[in-house]
């Protein structure tokens, strides 16, 4: 059986009995808890204050504050580093065997098993949680694993095969120590008393560790202080530059102001000829405003007598402005069921006699109002031509083969005749109704807004015919009444788009 020797000492080790059976779970923790980190250089303290770019004032003050306590725990590992014949935790992992120390043959086991002679190692219940903080192995008391009894000479066997070197419980210890060094400051394995030393010494580098900290907060708080005068006495230089700058300003000031004075008093004697020269010019002022209140009199007086002609004149303008001729020459009404132009009765009904010399002259005032409304709406008929003509007016067919003059009037007469006369005159009207039809379409498209109640087709307008044969008086009449309402909003579109 192979031995564990320890790093420091070079005594040989007793393994605990949970590193026999050490399951890969358990390998597996104990590696994820350990720093990835490998050895570091700490630099010396000469190092350090080279490093620093400040004044050398302040670098005094790091000395000081340094060389109040003792030599780091770097240096003096540095130092025993340099001396031969010192191994540092961290330096080197020899792993040895028993072959090695005891010189005992690697053919065949000795009789008796090996004692051995330092405190045993425990490590897998405690190596987890111990290393990652303060990078050691913890180890048990020397009283945690005694040896086991000697066997007598003669019941131990000698055995007749030849035995591995290491065994498998071996190298996975080995393995954990290889690991262990690889990812500390330390050599393991380690006794419990080399471990008892390498915690000693831990604390003494905390403790100096410390006192490197308050020497770095003494540095740093002489480097604020420094800092703060040297603001404040960047911010006295500023202040200074900025009263030269200000003061400058002022002079600069000053003299303008000198400058602007002297200016003014020239301005103000220059005001005082001015102002004699103004008294003058005044007193003349006065004596050509007085002859000017005259002439404004009269001419007040003038322009008051002006304006009461203006406006007498104004309120004759209005008064022939409101004045329509066309109201005048064709006044629209009616009297019960008849239409009127200017007066005249438009029609005929049972039980009121009116003569044809009335409707006939109606037809003649309608004949004209439709001539004048043409003109006025600048349109020419298509088909015929009314010709106005009192009493006896008529309407002319003007296109086609067949042409031929209708009459716009009737009679009372009783002859044979008068049947071929009444139909000349139910022609003329319904002419006259298709004249008037073209009008409206005519003014639609200047005024599409307008709105013509009654619908002219053929010979209806509304919903009753314009012919007198064969058909009712009243029927008659009504159709007329509405020619005459049509003819009213056409000559009010006319008048109100051109009055006068």
């Amino acid at each position: 059986m192979t031995s564990t020797i320890c790093t420091q000492c070079k005594q040989p080790l007793a393994l605990d009995t949970s590193l026999v059976d050490l399951a890969p779970s358990a390998y597996d923790m104990m590696a994820s808890s350990l720093p990835q980190t490998l050895h570091q250089h700490y630099p010396s303290e000469k190092e350090k204050l080279q490093q620093l770019v400040v004044p050398n004032s302040l670098k005094t003050v790091w000395q000081n504050a340094a060389l109040s306590s003792p030599s780091t725990f770097s240096q003096k590992s540095q130092d025993k580093r340099r001396e031969p014949g010192i191994t540092i935790p961290g330096e080197s992992f020899v792993l040895l065997q028993d072959s090695v120390v005891q010189n005992i043959p690697t053919q065949s086991l000795p009789s008796t098993p090996f004692k051995p002679q330092r405190t045993s190692l425990s490590i897998a219940k405690n190596i987890a949680p111990a290393i990652p903080s303060n990078k050691r192995l913890s180890t048990e008391s020397p009283q945690s694993l005694q040896p086991p009894p000697p066997q007598s000479p003669a019941l131990a066997p000698m055995p007749s095969v030849t035995v591995s070197p290491l065994s498998h419980h071996l190298e996975s210890t080995a393995r954990l120590f290889k690991l262990l060094s690889s990812r500390t400051d330390l050599d393991h394995p380690l006794c419990a008393e080399c471990t008892h030393s390498v915690i000693s010494m831990l604390n003494r580098q905390l403790e100096e560790t410390k006192k490197e900290r308050d020497g770095y907060q003494a540095f740093e708080k002489e480097i604020r202080k420094e800092k703060e005068r040297e603001e404040r006495r960047a911010d006295i230089f500023a202040m200074k530059d900025k009263l030269k700058e200000e003061e400058r300003k002022v002079m600069e000031e000053l003299k303008a102001a000198e400058a602007e004075r002297a200016r003014l008093d020239e301005e103000v004697r220059a005001l005082e000829r001015e102002e004699r020269q103004l008294e003058e010019e005044e007193a003349d002022f006065w004596r050509l405003h007085n002859q000017s209140l005259l002439i404004s009199a009269e001419q007040t007086a003038q322009v008051r007598s002006l304006r009461a002609a203006i406006a007498a004149d104004t309120q004759t303008l209005d008064k022939l402005q409101r004045t329509n001729v066309y109201y005048d020459a064709f006044c629209i009404g009616n009297v019960g069921i008849f239409g009127t132009i200017n007066g005249l009765r438009l029609g005929r009904a049972s039980g009121i006699a009116i003569d044809w010399s009335e409707v006939n002259a109606a037809w003649g005032q309608c004949t004209l109002l439709l001539h004048t409304l043409a003109k006025k709406f600048e349109y020419t008929f298509e088909n015929y031509k009314p010709i106005p003509m009192g009493s006896f007016s008529k309407i002319e067919k003007i296109s086609g083969t067949d042409r031929a003059i209708y009459e716009l009037y009737g009679s009372g007469d009783l002859h044979i005749g008068r049947i071929l006369h009444n139909r000349r005159f139910d022609l003329g009207m319904v002419a006259y109704l298709d004249c008037l039809r073209q009008l409206i379409e005519h003014a639609q498209l200047q005024y599409p807004k307008v709105d013509f109640p009654h619908t002219i087709l053929k010979d209806k307008i509304g919903d009753v015919s314009i012919k007198l044969q064969f058909n009712q008086e009243e029927s008659w009449t009504r159709a007329l009444r509405h020619v005459l309402f049509t003819l009213k909003l056409l000559l009010k579109l006319v008048t109100s788009n051109n009055p006068g």
